[in-house]
């Protein structure tokens, strides 16, 4: 049996270090899942910055170290948009 990090529940980051050949564009969209998978009210860039402290020291020069440091500064909590907000029907 293996430990759940609860930063990664799914795996998903540690698979993406462990992927050879795995390029910026595979990155940012194991990212968006990873993202889009966490518990409401988890920190995200706390979370990230645990991730990085675990996976990208040992590889600096991997794409997802680089979109995980990316996502420190652009991932921000998603709001909703659109849709019907008490607008007259037709």
């Amino acid at each position: 049996m293996t430990d759940v990090n609860p930063d990664d529940p799914k795996g998903l980051i540690r698979e993406s270090y462990r992927m050879e050949g795995i390029g910026p564009t595979e990155c940012r969209s194991v990212f968006l899942d990873w993202a889009l998978s966490l518990t409401e009210g988890r920190d995200s860039g706390a979370a990230i910055a645990r991730l990085l402290d675990q996976y990208g020291g040992a590889a600096a020069d991997h794409p997802m170290t680089q979109v995980l440091s990316e996502g420190q500064t652009t991932l921000t909590t998603p709001r909703r948009r659109g849709g019907w907000r008490g607008r007259a029907r037709n």
